[in-house]
């Protein structure tokens, strides 16, 4: 049989070739396309786990009976393929004999003769290599998948050339195109600016000095979403113990950022909610002791008394304390009111038709002192609120406004409302008397904390304004200057 062209061997030594190839698990086929007649080498017949003359030595069995029905136009476009830069190769499944379906590699030539042309071939069992191929295609897959899953990606810098290599589930992250090729530089550009200078600090650290780095950043992805990510580093060092690699993960972590800063900043909404309660409490139950104490040392003196004009006296005394201890009812249950009615519907709510509803229920006021009023809602014509909980702040700011005017100028008041990305403000601005801020500004909003000698000042109007804000996630700030006035900013939603 002749192998090469220009290197022709002896029937013995290509018998010896044969043999050798017989012990290596694989075999020698031959073909007649002319004849159809059909060769196998003992190695052909043992790698299929069969004996020579057991089963039929035919191209038909070959292809009916052995080959995979599935692998047929493979074998057929190797076997008869012109031979153009090298041996064609078909991988195929033949059927065993113990072992069922086994991967075989099939390396075919072609080569005429007077009897016709010759297709010839080695048939190897690679069902092994096979196999591992499987399992790591199938591993990568799962790795994949975990990835994806995870929203995880992998990188790896070069400390050579500072070539930086991205998996796929990274481009994905960055919302990248995964033929594009990124920098370093280019890649830390995503990252929101007041992280960057401590995450290139955390790469140099990592190569220079081998330290691993953890961090939690925001990110910028290339369609403009902005996103919490993970990015963790891990130095590969040589046998001098120097950086040559920096491997790490990038993760998507936003939903699980953003659940646990709200988590949190629940978790402190609570806790000033409790505290202003407790304090609530205190004070209610300060109160209450002594309107009680008061009513049965009065009541005492009532029946211990026997002329009609004192215990009329008496009597005028407890109604007072009785009238006291229903306002401080009263006050109580507006603060459960607040509690209680989070949890209603928001709506959306129109600040015009709010506020002019309030002036409305206080026009005389406004009417007795002269103010001049001016609003401004075309910045945030509306909002998502609770209705009550928007009248209420606005008869709040409102009557205090005009309760604490200047002795010396009629009120002007201004309010308006801004939005600032996601964020609303109302902004509630007056020329009155104002607050000393640093005398009285961490008692401003207390209950029952008064700052001047006005006989309607109550002290309450303030600590329910707070509650009510807060109580939906905002916040309420004061600036406030004596004898010029007082501004509020409340930052609603």
């Amino acid at each position: 049989m002749s192998f090469f062209e220009g290197n022709k061997f002896s029937g013995e030594s290509t018998a010896h070739l044969a043999r050798i190839i017989d012990n290596i698990n694989a075999g020698i086929w031959e073909f007649n396309t002319d004849t159809k007649q059909t060769k196998w080498s003992s190695g052909f017949y043992a790698a299929l786990g069969y004996a020579p003359g057991e089963i039929e030595c035919s191209y038909n069995y070959f292809f009916e009976h052995l080959l995979y029905y599935h692998d047929k136009q493979e074998f057929l476009k190797a076997t008869y393929h012109p031979r153009v830069g090298g041996l064609p190769v078909a991988q195929v499944r033949l059927l065993t004999k113990h072992n069922g379906y086994q991967w075989f590699e099939s390396t075919t030539q072609r080569h005429s003769t007077k009897d016709g042309a010759i297709i010839y071939g080695i048939l190897t069992n690679i069902n092994a290599l096979k196999m591992l191929e499987v399992k790591v295609a199938e591993s990568d897959f799962k790795n994949a998948e975990i990835g994806r899953i995870a929203k995880l990606g992998s990188w790896e810098i070069d400390v050579a050339t500072m070539n930086l290599h991205f998996s796929k589930e990274m481009y994905e992250i960055f919302e990248l195109n995964d033929e594009v090729n990124i920098t370093l530089n280019e890649a830390v550009s995503f990252i929101e600016p007041p992280y960057r200078p401590a995450l290139n600090q955390a790469i140099q650290h990592a190569i220079e000095l081998c330290k691993p780095y953890d961090l939690e950043v925001q990110f910028r992805t290339a369609k403009n979403n902005v996103i919490w990510v993970r990015t963790k580093g891990v130095p590969v060092l040589n046998n001098t113990g120097k950086c040559t690699m920096l491997r790490g993960i990038f993760q998507d972590i936003d939903s699980i950022k953003t659940k646990g800063i709200t988590m949190q900043s629940s978790i402190n909404l609570l806790d000033d909610q409790n505290k202003r309660l407790q304090n609530f409490a205190y004070i209610v139950s300060h109160n209450l002791r002594s309107h009680s104490g008061n009513l049965k040392f009065m009541v005492n003196l009532f029946e211990e008394s026997s002329h009609n004009e004192d215990r009329a006296e008496i009597f005028s005394h407890i109604k007072t304390i009785s009238e006291s201890l229903s306002a401080t009812m009263g006050h109580l249950d507006e603060i459960v009111k607040i509690q209680s009615e989070i949890t209603r519907e928001r709506k959306a709510v129109d600040f015009k038709t709010i506020f002019d509803n309030v002036l409305l229920a206080l026009q005389t006021n406004i009417t007795a002192t002269g103010a001049n009023i001016t609003t401004n809602f075309n910045d945030c014509p509306q909002i998502d609120y609770i209705p009550a909980y928007l009248e209420s702040i606005f008869q709040n700011l409102l009557t205090n406004a005009l309760k604490y005017k200047h002795p010396d100028r009629n009120p002007v008041v201004k309010t308006a409302t801004q939005k600032i990305g996601k964020e609303v403000y109302l902004t509630f601005e007056d020329n009155g008397v104002g607050i000393d801020m640093a005398r009285y500004g961490d008692q401003l909003f207390g209950m029952y904390k008064t700052f001047h000698q006005n006989a309607d000042a109550k002290g309450i109007g303030l600590f329910i304004t707070r509650n009510q804000v807060e109580a939906l996630g905002g916040k309420i700030q004061v600036e406030s200057t004596v004898n010029v006035g007082t501004k509020f900013t409340i930052k609603l939603v």
